[in-house]
């Protein structure tokens, strides 16, 4: 394991031992982490795999010792890891996916690592597959995560009670309904449920009502939201393709103001998604199996209001835990050893 080389000014509360990166598709974040898995320090650019300064392997150069070259100028040695989409084929350095069943001691016997121009390697999670059996409900097809993996080993890290069991949703632009037991990631689901809302208002016929810049009512917005719940909770199967015109028509007749119809639009397709998603680890788990809320907050607060219109409460709503996934994914791996005590709830 590298030494990492504190200087006689830094208080022990606050020397790092890890430079953990949270790199997306958008973003890049990074995170300077203690022995106790506390954040010490952090930082954030926008140059994520999509939008590095420069193109190839030289924007991923770039992009890091911009944000993080003086941090390892000032503590050489530091161990650096990262996950999500730095990963990927598009990513620095490809990490192949694990197959499920799998835990954080899985992830980093199969990491990869990547040699920085700034002199210190950087170890790369690998995402997951899970594969179902052909002769599962929708033909065993294979689904893949890349970054969730790392906020649920951080999840369980700062909540244990949950690792026996449990089901975890992660909202975003493809959310994430997966699978917890014994500590390991068993299954998944993946639904581009905010992909899609995004390119049928931009792209489709039901965008072309929809006014842009137009304030809407908050309580006439809620209700339009939970009119959509309401509509996929009640629906049959394979009603969503004839319920999503309703954002049309119902524009169209005047029954719902204009600016209201991507309220709608988003209650529609959050509510097939919860629908599809609570029945699916209903079919998995036990029926006591908390469902909790991973993710940025707004968005999670819409789902939990969206989840109370099907009479489902989860068990807790909690924000970023990449940073603490990172910390667990580095300890497997034999970078750090942690502090005795570490932080959790």
């Amino acid at each position: 394991m590298d030494t990492v080389t504190n200087r006689a000014e830094d208080p022990p509360a606050t020397r790092p031992v890890l430079l953990a990166l949270d790199w997306g598709t958008s973003s890049l974040r990074a995170f300077l982490m203690d022995a106790s898995g506390a954040i010490v320090d952090q930082r954030a650019s926008a140059h994520g795999i999509q939008n590095l300064p420069v193109a190839g392997i030289a924007g991923f150069e770039r992009a890091f010792a911009e944000l993080c070259g003086d941090w390892l100028s000032r503590w050489p040695g530091l161990p650096v890891v990262a996950g999500g989409m730095v990963g990927s084929a598009q990513g620095w350095k490809e990490a192949p996916y694990v197959a499920c069943p799998a835990d954080t001691q899985s992830l980093a016997s199969r990491a990869v690592s990547v040699d920085s121009a700034l002199g210190v390697p950087i170890l790369i999670a690998p995402g997951l597959m899970f594969a179902p059996d052909e002769d599962a409900p929708d033909g065993g097809a294979p689904d893949v995560i890349r970054g969730e993996e790392i906020q649920i080993a951080g999840a369980l890290a700062e909540h244990p009670t949950w690792a026996s069991q449990a089901c975890m949703a992660m909202p975003g632009t493809h959310s994430k309904w997966v699978r917890i037991k014994d500590g390991r990631i068993v299954g998944f689901a993946t639904y581009m449920t905010g992909e899609l809302f995004a390119v049928l208002c931009k792209h489709s016929i039901l965008g072309r009502l929809m006014p842009e810049g137009v304030p809407a009512d908050a309580a006439a917005a809620a209700a339009a939201f939970v009119s959509g719940v309401q509509a996929a909770r009640d629906s049959r199967p394979g009603d969503l393709p004839h319920q999503l015109f309703a954002t049309r028509t119902l524009g169209l007749t005047r029954r719902m103001a204009p600016e209201l119809l991507k309220d709608y639009l988003s209650g529609l397709l959050i509510g097939h998604e919860l629908v599809s998603g609570s029945a699916r680890m209903q079919e998995a788990l036990d029926g006591d199996t908390p469902l909790l809320l991973i993710g940025e907050g707004a968005l999670c607060r819409r789902y939990g209001q969206a989840l109370s219109v099907l009479g489902i409460k989860p068990a807790a709503q909690i924000g970023n835990t990449a940073p603490r996934g990172l910390f667990q994914f580095a300890v497997a791996a034999g970078l750090i050893v942690p502090a005795k005590e570490t932080l959790h709830d």
